[in-house]
């Protein structure tokens, strides 16, 4: 006869670099990384168990989108058997001339949008039920005014505030108990401040580590936290621009996690690398990767 075992699942995938300064525009939150799960965590948010046959089986664990002075970088895919979870949005960088300029990049959850640019679309591609959800947008239409958030797993990027300048907040991640302890990840990143007519904040990042915008006049953007799939914050607003620019925070790399029940001993692991884990957690199994592995 064919053996099999039903696991739950968590996969998230890498979270989006927040968009960096360049001239005196603020840069968008980065949108985190596809949640995909299923048997814990909000309801709304659970998908189908998978049902695998006993084998070796490849997992992806996406890193979070690279970020510098001349480029802001959507996440990675995570991925495990059948189920893959698309990398972050990279945040909106807006450029008066030259090449670095871009709209909030659309992913798991989207980036967000700056001055002249638009916010990334959330949950692409489609996948039911969704893995995340768009960035916020700018509060009104001025150059000076503050970036909006990244998306996060179970809310939309914050817009920003006009009248005081501060970034959107990035979106709120998703609570997770599958290996035992209750953990929140892909929080989208928070949206760099404005500049004109007063100084303003950046954004806060999502619960689920996304990371903090930056403030005004030098503020880089706040890496998301590794293995959550949390957005990077977009960096602030800056007047009179310095002629450098200043970063947004890198995407945090993203998680996958595998739970089946204790009965069925499948799970092995051929080191004890802290980058994978086999968790007993009473009736349970827990395979978890921080890093690219086998199962």
């Amino acid at each position: 006869p064919k053996r099999e075992v039903t696991i739950d699942y968590l996969v998230v995938a890498g979270g989006g670099g927040g968009g960096l300064r360049n001239q005196p525009s603020s840069g968008g939150g980065g949108g985190a990384g596809g949640y995909r799960a299923s048997g814990f965590g909000p309801s709304p948010l659970q998908g189908t168990a998978q049902s695998l046959s006993l084998g070796s089986y490849s997992v992806t664990v996406g890193g979070g989108g690279a970020t510098s002075t001349t480029s802001s970088a959507s996440g990675s895919d995570s991925v495990l058997a059948g189920i893959t979870s698309t990398g972050g949005g990279a945040g909106a960088i807006f450029s008066p001339s030259g090449p670095i300029s871009q709209q909030g990049q659309p992913g798991g959850s989207g980036g967000g949008g700056a001055y002249s640019r638009t916010a990334g679309c959330g949950n692409t591609p489609p996948t039911d039920p969704p893995q995340g959800n768009p960035g916020g947008v700018l509060g009104s239409s001025p150059q000076h005014e503050a970036a909006g958030g990244g998306g996060g797993a179970t809310a939309a990027g914050g817009n920003s505030n006009p009248p005081n300048n501060k970034g959107g907040n990035g979106g709120a991640g998703a609570p997770n108990n599958i290996t035992g302890t209750a953990t929140t990840f892909a929080g989208g990143g928070g949206g760099g401040a404005g500049f004109s007519p007063a100084p303003g904040g950046g954004g806060c990042g999502g619960a689920g580590g996304g990371g903090a915008g930056g403030a005004t006049n030098g503020g880089c953007g706040t890496a998301g936290t590794a293995n959550t799939g949390g957005g990077g914050g977009g960096a602030g607003g800056h007047d009179p621009s310095p002629g450098t620019n200043d970063t947004g925070g890198a995407g945090g790399s993203g998680i996958v996690i595998a739970r089946a029940p204790a009965s069925a001993e499948i799970f092995t692991q051929g080191s004890s690398s802290n980058e994978t884990a086999i968790i007993n957690c009473g009736a349970c199994q827990v395979a978890q990767f921080k890093a690219s592995s086998t199962l």
